[in-house]
């Protein structure tokens, strides 16, 4: 009888350690290197993996993506989330899905634009979702993860209205808003945009959600509350990323998917940096278009060019070859190695973003109650 008492102590002893040690992974998340475009890979503590956009064709990205997914142990994706058809955001699903299972696709549903970005999208996509499980999601639905509260609030051109926990609070940046026109036939318009909690942890991705859309969403009544962390909508361009959204849900921390000549707006940038509460501006890129004055300090910027290089750019005469590589003579060639930014949190609303090009992290603590 003792024997048995001490097994069966033995067993739930594990049980007990295995269980505690489950609960106390992190979530991770590895904001991957498009060069302007969008791809983020979740991983929950259940193992259970959510890709957020796929980056660009041709399989640049794709390769970039699966470098992430060997280096957390990612074996394939069980929700892969489309915000919008624009080729930097799902032009890269057709070769990623030859190369890992994908189980379940995610998006707002058919596209509002008649041109498709990227050739013969619309069908090969439906023939990959047909093979697997499709879900067109809409404000207010939750997505189907063990360890992480993932609501979806905007989505086909429509806002959540019902609050989320810690939400509902009038936004006083709704009074000092200005207009700009709806583009309902934009893509961008149609983004789907998710509010994700872990424990105390919050998070926030809009993929490209437009400037009337996160006013429609936040105001004047805040449904979101405040983040932690906001993965800045629209690589940072100006179009998006406004004051009633950024001011509104007041984010600790930013990181922002731009590329070396796109994103980093004129406008997008101080509106974060004068953000109530935010404490860091993580960028996938060094943008030649903010500048000295807007960009991050290097340790929190993850893809650098040389100091000549940009030294060239920012001295060099209007109308020169080097003035362009501000945006105008087209996309520069890719670059080896690149770099991810990578965020693990905790239950407990700590969390730290870690610079895989130079090993620099920070850690957040969590907040004080």
């Amino acid at each position: 009888m003792k024997t048995v008492a001490i097994a069966l102590f033995t067993v739930v002893s594990v049980a007990f350690l295995f269980a505690q040690s489950g609960a106390s992974k992190p979530l991770r998340i590895y904001v991957v290197d498009t060069e302007g475009g969008k791809a983020a890979l979740w991983i929950a503590p259940s193992g259970q993996t959510v890709l957020v956009d796929s980056g660009s064709p041709g399989g640049r990205d794709t390769d970039r993506i699966m470098a992430a997914a060997a280096e957390a142990g990612v074996k394939q994706i069980d929700l892969l989330v489309s915000t919008h058809y624009h080729v930097d955001h799902i032009g890269g699903i057709q070769e990623l899905a030859k190369r890992m299972p994908i189980k379940t696709f995610v998006d707002h549903g058919p596209s509002v634009e008649e041109r498709e970005q990227v050739q013969g999208f619309q069908a090969a996509y439906k023939e990959l979702y047909e093979k697997a499980q499709h879900l067109v999601v809409k404000p207010g639905d939750r997505l189907p993860l063990k360890d992480l509260d993932w609501r979806i609030v905007t989505s086909a051109g429509q806002v959540l209205k019902t609050p989320l926990p810690g939400g509902g609070k009038p936004n006083p940046a709704c009074a000092s808003y200005t207009p700009k026109d709806a583009n309902p036939a934009d893509e961008n318009s149609q983004s789907v945009g998710s509010a994700i909690a872990f424990g105390q942890f919050r998070a926030i991705d809009l993929g490209d959600l437009l400037w009337y859309n996160e006013h429609e969403l936040m105001c004047p009544n805040n449904p979101i509350g405040t983040v932690d962390l906001y993965l800045v909508s629209h690589h940072g361009l100006d179009q998006s990323g406004s004051s009633v959204l950024v001011h509104g849900v007041q984010p600790r921390v930013a990181v922002m998917q731009n590329g070396t000549r796109k994103g980093a707006g004129a406008q997008a940038m101080p509106t974060m940096r004068t953000s109530p509460g935010l404490e860091d501006i993580w960028q996938l890129h060094w943008s030649y278009g903010a500048g000295i004055e807007q960009n991050s300090a290097g340790v929190f910027i993850a893809n650098v060019d040389d100091n000549q290089t940009i030294a060239n750019v920012l001295t060099a005469p209007p109308g020169s070859g080097a003035q362009g590589a501000r945006g105008a003579s087209g996309p520069p060639p890719p670059h080896t190695p690149a770099f991810w930014i990578k965020i693990a949190a905790e239950q407990d609303g700590s969390f730290t973003v870690s610079n895989s090009r130079n090993g620099f992290s920070k850690t957040y603590a969590a907040k004080k109650k």
